[in-house]
């Protein structure tokens, strides 16, 4: 039986996760190991490990990174700490690949903690551009730490072609998130206000604001432009808090003041898969800098006003519209989502993040990959002239 260790971190990659670690707990050669570490075992990110432990997952591991600040020297040391609790973890038992996502810098922390041990590392979501992020910088390091790549599209894999990963070990998945789609329940309004307390109507703007971490000096000016869209807007207003990110906990502050003064807004940690879908099934348009906004919001032919640099440099479909920090370009940004003709002209609209197929893909590949010196040993391919990914 073939172990894999999968390491998740907050509330954001576990929905992308989901449809992987269904199928591998579905497939009889193989064994997960859920390792937990980040926002996942903080109480004030939701403690959402219980929601994994409803779910049916058992937890194998956890592991404690995040301080109570979020400086720059705090995240330094949460990525120290989270390397040396992963090499804790491989040192007492080594999965045969270790399956990472995105971007995170606790994610980040596992992969390195991998290396010494020559744990083979499968990286979903690599390729991808978040130029106003240090999680750009993130996510490629972990492609050269990698030994296996899930792509969400062509163009992401041609890129780490480009960065030079073997062809062979690059395969377009698309993006597990949108395999969802396909299982996960819709709550009706009624069950949304009961569980979360939320009233969510064709009105209401989800809002996820994070922090863009090489510009995190200017996060509480940013988030100050956006709440007074916000509140020019006279919207009712679902907010779904920041990551724990430099600059994060500015955003948090901001948030907590406007919703003081906010009859009509809420604000909720953590919705959930089933949540969170919900919500984008039933609201008017997604405001701030989430990836969620250019990843699943398409399928749900959604509007979405993204905010400034965070996703500069993602592919994105046509139901994105992108905007400066200042708040009248947001409110014009607004303007225009909520226009009921712009809504109509997205229905239909393609993805561009995959099919819905994603998590069969991956995990076939994860079953049969050679655990051999051709996996572990990696060569630097050099890109042809006019060379293009098949």
């Amino acid at each position: 039986m073939r172990t894999l260790g999968v390491v998740t971190t907050s509330r954001a990659d576990y929905g992308i996760y989901l449809p992987v670690l269904r199928r591998i707990q579905a497939e009889p050669s193989l064994a997960l190991r859920l390792l937990v570490t980040g926002m996942h075992l903080l109480p004030r990110f939701g403690m959402t490990v219980e929601a994994i432990e409803a779910d049916g997952l058992e937890v194998a591991e956890r592991v404690a990174t995040l301080s109570d600040s979020d400086d720059p020297r705090a995240i330094a040391e949460s990525m120290a700490r989270g390397t040396a609790g992963f090499a804790e973890v491989f040192a007492r038992s080594r999965p045969d690949i270790l399956v990472v996502l995105g971007d995170r810098f606790e994610m980040h922390a596992a992969a390195i903690a991998a290396l010494p041990f020559k744990i083979p590392v499968a990286h979903i979501h690599g390729g991808e551009l978040t130029e106003g992020a240090i999680d750009d910088a993130l996510r490629h390091s972990m492609t050269r730490l990698s030994h296996l790549h899930f792509v969400a599209t062509r163009e992401y894999g041609r890129r780490l072609v480009q960065m030079g990963e073997e062809p062979w070990r690059v395969t377009v998945s698309g993006s597990p998130s949108l395999d969802n789609l396909a299982t996960v329940k819709r709550l009706p309004p009624a069950e949304l206000e009961s569980r979360f307390g939320l009233c969510v109507t064709p009105d209401t703007l989800l809002v996820t604001f994070h922090s863009t971490t090489l510009e995190f000096e200017d996060a509480g000016r940013q988030a100050e432009e956006l709440l007074a869209a916000l509140k020019a807007s006279g919207r009712p207003i679902v907010f779904t808090m920041p990551n724990a990110d430099t600059g994060g906990q500015a955003i948090r502050e901001h948030i907590r003041s406007f919703l003081r003064a906010a009859p009509s807004a809420r604000a909720v940690e953590s919705l959930g898969t089933e949540g969170y879908f919900s919500v984008l099934a039933l609201c008017g348009a997604m405001v701030g800098n989430s990836s969620s906004g250019l990843l699943e919001a398409p399928s749900f032919g959604l509007p979405v006003v993204n905010v400034g640099n965070r996703q500069r440099g993602r592919v994105r479909g046509g139901n994105v519209i992108d905007v400066g920090y200042g708040r009248e370009e947001i409110g014009e940004g607004i303007l225009r989502a909520t226009d009921p003709a712009f809504r109509k002209s997205l229905q239909g609209m393609a993805n561009p993040y995959g099919d819905g197929k994603a998590a069969p893909r991956i995990v076939a590949k994860l079953a049969e990959a050679p655990l051999s010196s051709r996996l572990l040993v990696k060569r630097f391919h050099d890109l042809a002239v006019g060379w293009e990914l098949r």
